[in-house]
């Protein structure tokens, strides 16, 4: 198992003899303990899968690392077992609690939280932050004076319904007695008949909801080309649930059901200005990853060219608007396994992925996240950019089987027309050329993309002919995929007429879709071999063409 943001692994020096580091575990557990909790092997090392062959655990050194880790951190629950493994050696599972109402530190009073496979300390500006997801983390749990026998019947019966037909609850859950199964869900509580502040959300009359704390409301707004307001509709008399909110919001807006008609062959093919999954998965994620603990409404501006998607309150702590394609992190957790159950949004952490993928497949630019002060905003754009992208996305997904981070990275080297390895592990933010491989390497072996010779970061990868040319592409002709060698051509006849120019008057006449990175290394290629030199310097540099000299 590779190490992420519930896992870790340890050498068994970490807690024995003199290499024993147990301020960086005490870290460690700090840090799992301020995030979703998590589970640290300690006995087996970097790299591995197993631990040593023959390693046996010493008595009593599970419950030292107890005590070492209790004696310099507070508010970290724990627990250690001695485990073994298949090729029958011991290791340590060290089980670290997520606290969802206290900020884990330190003895030193520092405080950290895992994110990815890191544990990143958390500065004086980020503590209250912390502190305020702490809180929103109860938010579900608070029992309400509401019994569950109030609820709302049609609502009530309703959600057990679809529940128990749902295909992602399992069937011992299904047989549970209405009661098991509302606590199962935390919708009440597992001791008395009072409903949750979840449970009335969901489950509550009009004047139950309206009574819990901060229930959602969402205006959506719709703006002409002047930014003036020409419509609005709100949901804020708190008689829905957030199933019917999402579905009678969708089936409301007359913009969600505009959509453009494109040629694909012999037929005409419908592209929707908004596509159904995507709204629907906006509007889940609005609603389930805000912190109920704060004050304001969901807003959804329309624009004539794009929607945005306004949610009150920043995003949970190790979550940027630069790694949300890959980091997930439940604010509100059994909110989002109910969403999850009833089909309103993807599993926990797949959900940009899906944006990502339908976008492109629609020739889209993929979701723009930026985060506020106060806001997180996401915004998404109604324009389709590249007719032909859409041909070569359906034929990839015809022809071949793709994952789907292979269909996102496809999607984005042929909406582009070229991209470096540098410029994909930019737009798909990953951190290195090795996370790259896995979304690139299968494209290129199942010959969908080519590449150039240059080393991985600076590389080129553009659609192969043969997946343009079984796609009827029609795109205009472009320099951007101009091969090398013909770059280098194009300068020297340029500089043949032109004698000495400075680079942007080479790059104004040859084609501005070649980079200027792609000239220099040409340029360059042309001076080691002595056919052009430099004159000048700095901003007067111009680039010479040597005549037979």
């Amino acid at each position: 198992m590779k190490e992420n943001s519930i896992y870790d692994k340890k050498s068994i020096r970490t807690v024995m003899g003199k290499t024993a580091d147990f301020d960086e575990l005490a870290k460690d557990c700090v840090a799992f303990s301020n995030a979703e909790g998590g589970r640290i092997d300690i006995g087996i090392e970097d790299e591995e899968k197993l631990p040593p062959i023959g390693q046996r655990v010493p008595d009593g050194l599970p419950t030292t690392i107890i005590n070492k880790i209790t004696g310099k951190t507070h508010g970290v629950i724990l627990s250690a077992n001695v485990l073994a493994a298949d090729n029958g050696s011991e290791y340590i599972e060290l089980s670290i609690a997520c606290n969802h109402n206290l900020v884990a530190m330190t003895t030193s009073g520092k405080v950290y939280i895992r994110i990815g496979d890191n544990s990143v300390p958390v500065g004086p500006e980020d503590f209250a932050r912390l502190a305020a997801d702490k809180g929103s983390l109860t938010w579900e749990n608070v029992k309400t004076k509401y019994s569950w026998h109030d609820a709302d019947p049609d609502k009530l019966q309703w959600f057990l319904k679809v529940i128990r037909k749902s295909g992602r609850v399992s069937n011992f859950v299904k047989q549970k007695e209405d009661k098991e199964l509302l606590d199962y869900f935390y919708m009440t509580d597992e001791d008395t008949d009072a409903m949750t502040q979840l449970g009335v959300l969901f489950l509550g009359k009009q004047t139950q909801r309206g009574r819990i704390m901060n229930p959602p409301v969402i205006q959506v707004i719709k703006y002409d080309h002047y930014g003036e307001k020409v419509n609005k509709w709100l949901w804020d008399d708190y008689s829905k649930n957030p199933y019917e909110m999402i579905d009678e919001l969708w089936q409301t807006i007359p913009e969600w059901t505009e959509s453009k008609e494109i040629a694909d062959g012999m037929f005409r093919r419908n592209i929707p200005a908004y596509s159904e999954k995507v709204v629907r998965e906006l509007l889940a994620n609005s609603l389930v990853h805000r912190p109920y603990t704060v004050r304001g409404d969901i807003f959804i501006n329309i624009y004539p060219e794009y929607i945005e998607v306004v949610n009150p309150g920043r995003l949970p702590m190790g979550v940027t608007a630069d790694n949300i394609l890959h980091t997930s992190k439940k604010r509100n957790e059994h909110l989002c396994n109910v969403f999850y159950a009833l089909y309103l949004m993807e599993r926990e952490g797949s959900g940009y992925d899906m944006m990502y993928e339908n976008l492109l497949e629609n020739g889209k630019a993929v979701p723009q996240v930026e985060e506020g002060d106060d806001y997180v905003k996401v915004t998404v754009s109604r324009r389709v950019l590249s007719e032909e992208t859409i041909k070569v996305m359906t034929r990839a997904a015809e022809t071949q089987l793709l994952k789907q981070k292979q269909l996102i990275c496809l999607g984005m080297i042929a909406s582009a027309e070229s991209l470096t390895g540098s410029e994909l592990i930019k737009r798909l933010s990953l951190k290195d050329s090795d996370a790259l491989r896995s979304w690139l390497r299968p494209l290129i072996d199942k010959g969908m993309v080519v590449s150039t010779e240059d080393l991985t970061n600076a590389k080129e990868y553009r659609v192969a002919p043969e997946l343009l040319r079984n796609s009827q592409f029609k795109g205009k002709t472009t320099l951007k995929r101009i091969e090398p060698y013909r770059i280098k051509e194009l300068i020297l006849e340029d500089l043949k007429i032109y004698q000495t120019s400075p680079i942007l008057d080479i790059q104004e006449r040859i084609g501005k879709e070649i980079t200027l990175r792609k000239i220099r290394i040409q340029l360059n290629e042309l001076i080691n071999e002595g056919k052009v030199r430099k004159v000048g310097s700095n901003r007067w540099l111009k680039f010479q063409y040597v005549d037979g000299e």
